[in-house]
């Protein structure tokens, strides 16, 4: 089902592409530094920035977007907030031994994306709202 975005929808989803893109080329194209900063694993750090840039093209093509569809918001809503989960998990799991830079470093990117899921949760409520009514 589709239905037609509010502009906070797409402002979220641009914000959320936004960021998402510079954290992946940030952390694909620092790595050598933010190794020593942050004592994460090289290849994580590969692997997230990649999917980072990967995934800010998904979700800034679907910012762009006259009609979105339920299913596409809600897989975006979903990922960030295994995301968020994921970065929390990581980070206790033992897997990794960051710094107190690399600590800050994921929970602070972690806050953010749940941030954005809630922001992309409550936009996708108020179009379907609107676009009940019209």
């Amino acid at each position: 089902m589709t239905f037609t975005p509010s502009l906070f929808l797409r402002r979220v989803l641009l914000l959320d592409a936004v960021a998402t893109g510079a954290t992946g080329i940030l952390l694909l194209g620092g790595t050598s530094l933010l190794v020593s900063l942050l004592n994460l694993p090289v290849s994580l750090m590969t692997y997230a920035g990649a999917f980072c840039v990967a995934w800010a093209a998904i979700v800034g093509f679907a910012s762009t977007r006259k009609q979105l569809s339920r299913n596409l918001v809600w897989t975006i809503i979903v990922a960030n907030a295994l995301w968020t989960l994921g970065s929390i998990a990581l980070l206790v799991s033992g897997y990794v031994s960051p710094t107190l830079l690399g600590y800050a470093f994921v929970i602070a990117q972690a806050i953010t994306v749940g941030v954005f899921a809630e922001l992309q949760y409550v936009g996708l409520m108020r179009s379907v709202t609107k676009n009940a009514r019209a």
